[in-house]
């Protein structure tokens, strides 16, 4: 039963590889579901080790080392290879190549990410800085809004300079010290959860209305509901 866990998280890891295939043939659309996938598999991973009461040291690198390729270097090369392609016929985009690759950054930023988070000790019941799945997710969504609005996408804002611009926001994002709020539910009382259930009733929206290419609001959404969080948990008067 111990090693449930473990091929969960390996399930993870092979969908993190299989994206990377899809990446080396050009498939955005099909390396963005195994990330989806992948972040399913990566929420079960620890509920299954928490349900079987086997949570270790070894699950726990193993999952970092799963979401180092999957939700660090997969879309890291997702923008790499949007970028590369606007860059070539009939696009014809031009950027020095410094910009084309800038975005593989992000795959050196989630381990730093997912490192410093293994020695955190702060981050139990919340997270300091974007998780790396969070991330992932909403660079995922940048096929789909390709896919939506190929016209209108191309000719405002999806060129290299936009997409390394991208990387260094998710980058720094990852490595920061911003609150952020977790899901992970102690009750299920609304009072106590209000932020999760006001984050999540909000993609819900999202998805619903513009499908996976909703996804693009994670971030934003995410990053605005944690502060008024914060905020109104810091202005509590005790008593």
């Amino acid at each position: 039963m111990k090693f449930i866990p473990h091929l969960i998280t390996s399930g993870n890891l092979f969908c993190g590889i299989l994206a990377l295939v899809y990446l080396g043939e050009g498939q955005l659309i099909p390396a963005s579901y195994c990330i989806f996938i992948a972040g399913v598999l990566d929420f079960f991973d620890g509920f299954a080790a928490r349900l079987l009461k086997v949570a270790g040291d070894f699950g726990k690198q193993l999952d970092s080392l799963a979401d180092v390729v999957t939700f660090g270097v997969v879309p890291g090369m997702m923008l790499f290879q949007i970028s590369d392609q606007l860059t070539a016929w009939p696009f014809g985009q031009s950027a020095p190549l410094a910009v084309v690759y800038f975005p593989l950054i992000i795959g050196i930023f989630s381990a730093l990410r997912l490192a410093k988070f293994n020695i955190d000790t702060r981050q139990t019941s919340s997270f300091l800085g974007l998780p790396t799945p969070a991330n992932a997710f909403w660079i995922a969504s940048v096929p789909f809004l390709i896919e939506a609005n190929p016209l209108w996408v191309q000719e405002t804002w999806i060129n290299p300079y936009v997409l390394a611009a991208i990387a260094l926001l998710s980058s720094i994002l990852l490595v920061s010290e911003l609150p952020l709020l977790s899901l992970k539910f102690k009750s299920w009382g609304f009072k106590a959860n209000w932020a999760a259930y006001l984050l999540l009733i909000g993609m819900g929206i999202s998805l619903f209305v513009f499908k996976f290419a909703g996804l693009a609001a994670l971030v934003p959404l995410y990053i605005l509901v944690s502060v008024i969080d914060n905020q109104l948990k810091n202005n509590e008067i005790p008593g």
